[in-house]
C-alpha cells in the first residue's frame, strides 16, 4: 500500500462525521460532499506526519470550509439557501441504513435546519461544532476567528434562537408514526376536526415547491387546518408511504411511480408542531430513492 493509499483509507474512516458535520452547516447534501472532498484535497496536499489528531484536524477543516461557503452564500442573495428548504434525507421506515444513521444521529430535522439557516455563518458554526459534536470552544475559536469566551457567546446565541424557535420533536419513533398515521386518515377523510386536534396550537407549515414560486410558510393551527383540502388531494390521488425523513417520521408521495413530494412531520408532545413539504421536481429528481423500494 502506497503512502497516498494509507492516507485515502485513513480520511475514509472519518467521512461519514465530516460529511455529517458539513450537511448540518450547509443544509445541502451536495454541498457537504462537496466540503468534504475539499478537505481530502487539503489533506493530501499537507505533511500528515504532522497531524497529530487526524478526526479533529479534519473536523477543523470542514468547518473552515463551510464557513467559507455559508459566507459565500450571504454574499449571493439570489443563491442564498434561506428561502427553500434544507435536502432531506429519506430512510425506509422499517429498515435501518448504518450511513444515514451516521448523518441524522440525533434526529436533526428539517425544522431544525430551517432555523440554523437563519443564524449568522459564526453563530452556525460555533452551535453545530459544539452543541452537536461537543468539539470544545478553544478548538472552535481559530475556526471564527474569535476567542473562546466569544465563541462561546456565539454558541449562546444560536441556541436561544434553535430553543426558542425549532420545536423539540417526541423522541419515540413509533409515537411519531401514530401522530403522522392520524393526520394521513384525517387529510384522507376530509376530517377537520380531527385534523385539529393533532395540530399543536402554533404549527408551522413550509411549503418548498421550487424557486420559481419560492417557500410559502403558513402559521397557527386554523391557518394549516385550512389546507385540508390540498391534505385530501394529496392523501387520495397518490400513493402514500412511509419513510424515516431526517430520522423523524415522514410520507414519501407518488404518482405511477413518480416522486411528487416529501413531507416531513415535526411531532412534539403527541402534535404535529411542524410539516415540511419538498414537491420541487427539480430537487426531487435529484434524491437517491434506490433503498426505499417504492
Amino acid at each position: 500500500m502506497t503512502p497516498h493509499e494509507f492516507l485515502a483509507d485513513r480520511f475514509q474512516v472519518h467521512r461519514p462525521h465530516l460529511k455529517a458535520v458539513a450537511y448540518r452547516m450547509l443544509g445541502s447534501l451536495s454541498e457537504a460532499e462537496d466540503a468534504v472532498q475539499e478537505a481530502w484535497l487539503r489533506l493530501a496536499r499537507s505533511d500528515s506526519g504532522d497531524i497529530g489528531n487526524l478526526g479533529g484536524w479534519l473536523t477543523t477543516v470542514v468547518g473552515r470550509v463551510c464557513l467559507d461557503m455559508l459566507r459565500a452564500r450571504r454574499s449571493r442573495r439570489e443563491e442564498s439557501l434561506e428561502g427553500r428548504l434544507p435536502d432531506p434525507m429519506i430512510s425506509r421506515a422499517d429498515a435501518a441504513d448504518p450511513e444515514r444513521e451516521v448523518l441524522l444521529a440525533d434526529s436533526v430535522g428539517l425544522a431544525l435546519l430551517v432555523v440554523l439557516e437563519s443564524l449568522t455563518p459564526a453563530e452556525r458554526l460555533a452551535f453545530v461544532l459544539h452543541d452537536v459534536f461537543g468539539l470544545p470552544f478553544e478548538q472552535i475559536a481559530p475556526i471564527v476567528d474569535r476567542t473562546p469566551a466569544t465563541a462561546k457567546k456565539l454558541a449562546s446565541r444560536a441556541r436561544r434562537r434553535v430553543r426558542d424557535t425549532a420545536p423539540k420533536p417526541d423522541p419515540d419513533l413509533s409515537g411519531q408514526r401514530r401522530v403522522v398515521d392520524a393526520f394521513l386518515a384525517a387529510a384522507r377523510g376530509g376530517d377537520f376536526t380531527a385534523l385539529v386536534s393533532i395540530l399543536d396550537p402554533d404549527v408551522v407549515l413550509r411549503a418548498d415547491a421550487g424557486p420559481l414560486t419560492g417557500m410559502k410558510v403558513i402559521r397557527g393551527v386554523a391557518a394549516v387546518a385550512g389546507q385540508l383540502a390540498t391534505f385530501q388531494r394529496m392523501a387520495t390521488s397518490a400513493a402514500t408511504h412511509p419513510v424515516l425523513v431526517n430520522g423523524l417520521a415522514g410520507l414519501v408521495n407518488t404518482i405511477d411511480d413518480r416522486l411528487i413530494s416529501v413531507m416531513s412531520f415535526t411531532v412534539s408532545d403527541g402534535r404535529i408542531a411542524a410539516i415540511d413539504i419538498l414537491s420541487d421536481p427539480d430537487r426531487l429528481a435529484d434524491l437517491d430513492r434506490t433503498h426505499l423500494e417504492l
